[in-house]
């Protein structure tokens, strides 16, 4: 490039168009075809080459910065830029329209050519060049308005939102026609997370949620392939939520009213719910976890609440630990060890808010309107609701009443609290899918950007929420049922001790889709198909397979701890595939294979390997076979049968599981009931 101007070099037509420097003289005079007439060292004349098209625009990304006070104190969420954008409703239908006519990323403008004049001869034809960035910048600033400086987002300026529609006719009617609709659906899931579900019914919304993607905060927190998951193939469709509300008083956290860090450092987990919902969506249930539940706390990996990030130190495995403090030390990955244990669920996805966020998220929507048989007086918030009855609570009163937990006249603790926050859920619910919010711009608006930022989450996504919010279209407020688990005293150090048994047998009912107490599900609809035939009779033979075309789902039932893993490498180098390890629902004796009927020859080929295992048809294992060690199992894994060998089928027993013995003195809350008591 340092001998263009000498007297041998090269015009700058035989270079490639991106290699010309656009400060070159004879390059600009190719291009417009016309000699320059100009002295060497006057200013080019005002005319500038035509400007390449314009690029879609986007929000320029913010330079990651400390936390400040009025940040949720985690890096790169509200400071982030892009979570912080409001945009209203009116926007995004026009946004929506637009999209549909034409797609922005097909299309390319192409600028207009000079053809006043033609080249030279030996100029081959003018070819848009592709855009190269200025040699230096203009010598005078724009004669435009400067873009004001960023500043926290306290100070920033959130967008109105528009009416759309007429509102003294359009409104009105949707409100009659769509009310049953959305009274019974105001129990489709949980807190925030499941009311945005629940909006995604529509094609506005759901270019509305299409415009919030990528806004989220992904964090690492799930163990899917953990063996502590409990009949994985029995959860197979199912979709389980842990929701996290952390304790933290940095930054935004702090100025809600929640306290400083001088008072508390760090970050606790003080809501923890378990949700689930199964494949067939017929139901939803909330697990609440008390925050000082006694619980053993594995090896964890250190967790830093306000960068949103791990650290290298590591944590030890510890008995005797609350379950707040084992977020504290290790965050989200910890904490979903510790509840996949003890729960046996397959967690899928994870869900995370603080303070400021639950505040924010309550006023965007208008408030929540709650009914108390009693005022609330907590010994360390005070004052919380001077009186009984019904009332609507705003985001910093709505933040107290699910916090409080020192209230003498409940006398409970964390389960009167808990009890509060369950009942305050279902109600949020039917707030934030009632018309008042559905269709206003202005709250619908701020909902789900209060959501967006002020989450963190893993495995959460706009195609998810949406398709779950479809699949739970028909769900009941009925068959929303919140339970707690039992506990039975507390330890010198003041943690709540489980009962291991009652939980176990809560999950199993869970994992089983057995009914709950309380629980009210839709009655199905009649069908006018044929009744099914009959299926034929089994087989009394079968030939042995290839152990490669049998998927083996390997589960603990011996009570001996590393045994199905052991078990699983053995089957591989057999050749047969692993579906899962994990543990079985409860403990056996004896070692049993238990598949779907139609698949006898897979099971029989898997039973070779297992001398003296029985047989079991079930349902719900799809092509999936399932070997539950028993405590009798020796230990050796044979080598199945030769292909094409015949095997005996013939003494198959039918499954019958036993329904889980839930204890009567369960705490449960229904989503369905608005009574006050």
């Amino acid at each position: 490039m340092g001998d263009d101007h000498s007297a041998d070099s090269p015009t700058p037509e035989s270079r490639a168009p991106w290699e010309r420097p656009l400060a070159d003289p004879s390059y600009r005079e190719a291009q417009s075809g016309r000699p320059r007439r100009l002295p060497p060292r006057q200013p080019p004349p005002e005319r500038r080459p035509p400007e390449p098209p314009a690029a879609p625009e986007h929000r320029a990304p913010v330079e990651r910065t400390e936390p400040s006070r009025h940040d949720s104190g985690r890096i790169g969420r509200r400071a982030a830029g892009g979570p912080t954008e409001a945009l209203s409703v009116a926007d995004l239908v026009k946004k929506v329209a637009e999209d549909d006519a034409s797609d922005p990323e097909k299309t390319e403008t192409i600028p207009p050519i000079d053809e006043r004049q033609p080249p030279p001869p030996g100029v081959p034809p003018r070819k848009t060049p592709p855009a190269a960035p200025p040699a230096a910048p203009p010598s005078e600033p724009p004669q435009s308005t400067p873009e004001p400086e960023r500043v926290a987002d306290s100070a920033e300026t959130t967008a109105v939102p528009q009416v759309v529609g007429n509102p003294g006719t359009t409104r009105l009617a949707l409100n009659k026609t769509r009310k049953r609709k959305r009274l019974r659906a105001a129990g489709r899931a949980v807190v925030a997370l499941v009311a945005v579900v629940a909006l995604a019914g529509t094609g506005i919304v759901w270019g509305y949620l299409r415009s919030t993607e990528g806004k989220f905060d992904q964090i690492a927190a799930l163990d899917t392939e953990s063996t502590d998951i409990v009949d994985a193939v029995g959860q197979t469709g199912d979709e389980t939520y842990l929701i996290v509300g952390t304790d933290t008083r940095a930054g935004a956290s702090g100025e809600v009213g929640a306290g400083t860090i001088d008072d508390a450092e760090g970050s606790r987990a003080d809501t923890v719910m378990l949700v689930n919902i199964p494949a067939d969506r017929s139901r939803v249930v909330a697990v609440s976890f008390p925050r000082d539940l006694d619980v053993e706390r594995p090896v964890c990996q250190g967790w830093d609440n306000d960068s949103g990030s791990y650290t290298g130190e590591t944590f030890p495995a510890a008995d005797g630990d609350k379950l707040n403090a084992t977020y504290a030390l290790g965050g989200p990955k910890c904490l979903v060890k510790v509840i996949q244990k003890m729960s046996g669920l397959k967690i899928g996805h994870f869900v995370g808010m603080d303070f400021a966020g639950f505040e924010s998220m309550v006023n965007e929507i208008g408030g929540v309107k709650v009914c108390t048989t009693q005022p609330l007086e907590d010994d360390v918030l005070g004052t919380v609701l001077p009186q009984a009855g019904t009332q609507m609570l705003d985001g910093k009163t709505a933040l107290n009443f699910v916090r409080a937990r020192h209230v003498e006249a409940e006398g409970n603790g964390d389960y009167g609290r808990i009890n509060r926050q369950q009942r305050f859920l279902s109600a949020l619910l039917r707030g934030a899918l009632s018309s008042q919010v559905l269709l206003n711009p202005g709250k619908l608006n701020g909902f789900i950007n209060a959501f967006t930022r002020d989450t963190f989450v893993e495995n959460i996504d706009t195609k998810s929420l949406v398709t779950l919010g479809r699949s739970l279209q028909n769900v009941d407020a009925g068959a929303v049922t919140f339970l707690t688990v039992p506990t039975a005293g507390t330890t010198e150090w003041g943690n709540e001790i489980p009962r291991t048994d009652d939980i176990k047998a809560i999950f199993r009912a869970i994992i089983d889709d057995e009914a709950l107490p309380g629980e009210k599900r839709a009655e199905p609809l009649p069908s006018n198909a044929p009744e099914p035939q009959a299926a034929p009779p089994a087989p009394e033979t079968v030939q042995a397979v290839d152990p490669s075309s049998v998927t083996v789902q390997v589960s603990n039932a011996s009570g001996e701890s590393g045994l199905a893993a052991t078990v699983a490498d053995n089957l591989a180098a057999e050749g047969f595939q692993i579906y899962n390890v994990g543990n079985y629902t409860g403990t056996s004796s004896e070692t049993v294979i238990r598949f779907s009927p139609g698949h006898e020859a897979e099971a029989a080929t898997l039973a070779s390997s297992f001398p003296g295992a029985v047989l079991e048809a079930t349902t719900g294992l799809g092509t999936v076979v399932e070997v539950a060690l028993g405590s009798s199992f020796s230990g050796t894994v044979q080598t199945p049968s030769p292909i094409d060998t015949p095997l005996n089928v013939s003494d198959v027993r039918i499954g019958q599981p036993e329904d889980a013995e839930i204890p009567a003195d369960l705490a449960v809350v229904n989503a369905g009931d608005t009574s006050c008591d």
